[in-house]
């Protein structure tokens, strides 16, 4: 799991131009997110948010795996995971972790939807079978990556706030900036862990 992330930070700090851009996308959605009424933020989650998120996860994947992704298949990997995604915020309102073991259990089929090329269905499927490949050690592998985000997020966070003229807005978007990309670099990594975990990658 450490070693997870530890890939995951070398290749940040290997690729960083192409990587950072991977948070643009999740740090408006982040600032989006907190600037509007509390009733309204589900839907936004669960539309633009997880568009968005799908995106920059599908994106993540190609800059580990070296594979450029055709508009159709960028389509089916957002798709994946926009249906991947609907129930994680509420997953959230009940505790973090529920929220961390639904995405290790199905959320690897983005990544499969951008290397394997496959459809919606096969990808769901595909996804589910390598995370029961090792599943405790997606969901630990997960975990330790959200810990470090957002532990990473609120450091920075709290030292950009601590310069006078950084609003709260400015502070939020940047520290999601730097810090979304190593989620998405890390579940990217995930998947290729995955598949060499499993005896047999193509068994049903």
């Amino acid at each position: 799991m450490g070693q997870l992330v530890a890939e995951a930070v070398r290749l940040y700090g290997s690729r960083f131009w192409p990587v950072i851009a991977l948070g643009i996308g999740p740090a408006l959605v982040g600032v989006t997110f907190g600037a509007i009424p509390g009733r309204t933020q589900l839907a936004v989650a669960m539309t633009f948010g997880a568009m968005v998120m799908s995106a920059s996860y599908a994106l993540a994947t190609a800059v580990v795996t070296g594979i450029r992704p055709d508009p159709r298949t960028m389509s089916v990997a957002v798709t994946v995971g926009v249906i991947v995604a609907v129930p994680v915020p509420y997953l959230i309102s009940l505790f973090l972790l529920p929220a961390i073991a639904w995405l290790a259990f199905f959320g690897l089929a983005v990544p499969v939807a951008i290397v394997e090329r496959r459809g919606i269905l096969d990808s769901l499927g595909r996804g589910i079978r390598l995370a029961r490949a090792d599943y405790i050690h997606a969901v630990g592998a997960l975990a330790a990556l959200t810990i470090v985000g957002l532990l990473t997020t609120f450091a920075l966070l709290f030292v950009l706030r601590e310069q006078g003229d950084v609003t709260i807005a400015v502070a939020a978007f940047l520290s999601l900036l730097v810090t979304s990309p190593l989620l998405f670099l890390g579940g990217a990594l995930l998947y290729v862990d995955q598949v060499a975990r499993s005896a047999k990658p193509d068994a049903v």
